[in-house]
This record gives C-alpha cells, sequence and structure tokens, in this order.
C-alpha cells in the first residue's frame, strides 16, 4: 500500500555508532571512540538489504569519523545509488561549537566522505539536530562549503537539546541558495507532534506513526524520515546512563528492523535529494 496521495517521502540513515550519539558523551568520551567495538558496518549492511529488497533508495548522512575508519562501507553505500550527505566529522554538536570550529569539522567531513564518492555532497544534517535559533549562523557556513539543503531543523519545543518551534513544517529556502528539509512533525489540536524516526519512532506505537505521516502526506507534505543503525541492534553494549537516557536510548531496539520493514511496505520513500528535486 502506497503512501497517501502517492507522495515520496524522504528516507535518511544518520550513519554513525552506538557510542557515538550524544547520550553518551559524558559516559564514553571522544578520545575513546577507537576503544569502542565498531558495529555500524553490520548494522548499515542489514539497511542497504532491507533497502535493496524493497527497491528504495534513500540518503545517507554520514559521519567522517565513520568515512574515515570503514571507507569501503561508503563506498558500497554509493555504489548501491543512495545519496551521500553528510553528518559532520565528530559528532559535536553545533550549540558546542564557534563558527570557526563549526567549519573546519564541515570542511573535514566532507573532505574525507567526498573521497569515497565520486559525486558531489549537497546535503547535511546536524549531530542532534542543533541547528536552532541560537546557531543559525551556522547556516551561512554550510553555503560556504557548497552545502544546497539542510535537514537539520526540527520544528518543536520542549526538547533540551534542539528545536526551533515557530520554524515552517514543509520544505523551504531558510536563507537564500539554502533549502531547509525539516524532521518532520505532525499539527494536532495545535500541538507539534514528532513522527519522523528516530526514538520516536522506536517508543510511539507504530500505529500512531502511520497515523501522524499519514496525516502529513494528506496535507500534501513529504515526511522526512531518519534512523540510526544503532537503532536495529539489541545486542549493542550497554552504558550505565540515567534512567530517562537509557529509557530513551535502548527501548525497542528488538522492534526497530521490523517496523522499518513495515513502514517500507506503507509509505513510499526516495532521498531527500530527490524530495527537494535538486
Amino acid at each position: 500500500m502506497g503512501s497517501t496521495a502517492g507522495i515520496k517521502n524522504g528516507l535518511s540513515i544518520d550513519v554513525e555508532d552506538w557510542f557515538c550519539v550524544s547520550n553518551f558523551k559524558h559516559a564514553i568520551k571522544y578520545e575513546d571512540w577507537d576503544n569502542q567495538e565498531l558495529r555500524v558496518v553490520k548494522n548499515t549492511s542489514r539497511i542497504l538489504d532491507l533497502l535493496s529488497k524493497h527497491k528504495v533508495k534513500a540518503t545517507f548522512f554520514v559521519l567522517g569519523w565513520i568515512a574515515e575508519r570503514a571507507p569501503e562501507l561508503i563506498r558500497e553505500i554509493h555504489r548501491q545509488g543512495h545519496e551521500i550527505a553528510t553528518h559532520g566529522y565528530s559528532h559535536t554538536m553545533i550549540t558546542e561549537m564557534t563558527r570557526e570550529t563549526f567549519g573546519e569539522d564541515l570542511k573535514k567531513a566532507i573532505d574525507i566522505t567526498g573521497r569515497c564518492t565520486e559525486g558531489v555532497i549537497l546535503g547535511f544534517r546536524a549531530p542532534s539536530f542543533t541547528v536552532t535559533p541560537k546557531t543559525t549562523w551556522a547556516l551561512e557556513v554550510l553555503l560556504e562549503n557548497g552545502i544546497r539543503y539542510d535537514s537539520s531543523i526540527f520544528p518543536v519545543s520542549g526538547h533540551p537539546d534542539y528545536g526551533m518551534p515557530d520554524s515552517p513544517l514543509g520544505v523551504h529556502e531558510v536563507i537564500p541558495g539554502l533549502v531547509e528539509a525539516p524532521l518532520t512533525v505532525s499539527e494536532v489540536l495545535g500541538k507539534r507532534i514528532p513522527c519522523g524516526g528516530g526514538g520516536y519512532f522506536r517508543l510511539f506505537p507504530y500505529a500512531l506513526t502511520r497515523f501522524l505521516m499519514r496525516k502529513c502526506n494528506a496535507q500534501g507534505r513529504p515526511v522526512i524520515f531518519y534512523l540510526h543503525p544503532w537503532e536495529i541492534d539489541p545486542d549493542q553494549p550497554r552504558v550505565d546512563l540515567p534512567v530517562i537516557k537509557r529509557f530513551r536510548h535502548y527501548n525497542n531496539l528488538d522492534k526497530t528492523f521490523g517496523r522499518l520493514e513495515r513502514l517500507l511496505g506503507d509509505f513510499e520513500f526516495t532521498s531527500i535529494r530527490n524530495v527537494i528535486g535538486i
């Protein structure tokens, strides 16, 4: 069953490993990443096989740190016809960087990831969606480095790390020359409810996600959906975290892969670049 009105939604995979997430930054220091078990190749390969089975192309926002250590994985993603975009290099939140350090991180990511592809990298997604009202200067840095579209803005309120509650819900030109493909939320009774993947996809009942996504499609709005390879990996190492963060990270990891397969049957997907039309 295709999506409402035949709308093609944007499917994106943020290629990072289980220890890269911001929730872990106090438990696993960046300097210790090389000492952790690298599981991203196996998990991303499972996703690639699933996408091939359903004949779906997606956008892979690749962390430069991963591309540096697993270049063959990135080449394989590219070989299979998916879009390669960038997720920065070090997964440092923009809210913790200056304009200069962000520019350096972005250039390094584009350089390293670009070596694995034959095409130009046009898309960017900020770690933890940290293009916020305080970091809109980052959009100008993206343009300066050849990025044509961003997919970092979450048009919600109430999250401690991200959110631009007054931002438009649909694809739009956020500054001259740069298109924004915001993470998807659905408006219900005046409230904006995220329904575009990640933890929301794992924590909400699948039927609720499907309902909200169909609502967006019925309004003529494509969904921008995201997932991380570690979210299909219930066997990943466990880190001692506060209760809420532990719940957010580990709950329903054993259900995500099956839900993703259902999603690919219930909706039509393509790369974000194709949704935008650039």
